[in-house]
């Protein structure tokens, strides 16, 4: 038989997950785990530099603000996108409406006709 291994009497046990059924949300429970483990780390005094300074950054308003600047240029991204989709349909509905006016006046349209002389 093996020998198990040993296990930090502070470290908490954890609960059993089920297993992910997509490799995002694989993705945010190891995103999970990694900061449960760096918060205790941080709660222990065992925290490296790295993950001190990484939380520390996260606190300051520079970082706040660059990431309400992400988000507002997200959003101005997915007006732009929705305005062009609705200057597409205006479009769309124009170009219907001045052939059915054509059609209504009686004049055809010249390419729906192809005399074969």
């Amino acid at each position: 038989m093996g020998r198990r291994p040993k296990v930090a009497a502070s470290s908490p046990t954890l609960p059993k997950m089920r297993p992910a059924l997509t490799p995002e949300a694989r993705e945010g429970q190891m995103i999970s785990l990694a900061m449960d483990l760096v918060e205790q780390r941080l709660r222990d005094g065992t925290a490296s530099s790295q993950e001190t300074t990484h939380f520390l950054k996260l606190a300051t308003e520079k970082e706040r603000t660059e990431r309400k600047l992400a988000e507002k240029q997200l959003e101005l991204m997915e007006a732009k996108r929705q305005q062009i989709q609705s200057q597409a349909r205006i479009e769309e509905l124009y170009t219907n409406a001045l052939n059915a006016m054509k059609r209504y006046s009686g004049h055809d349209d010249e390419d729906e006709y192809v005399d074969d002389y």
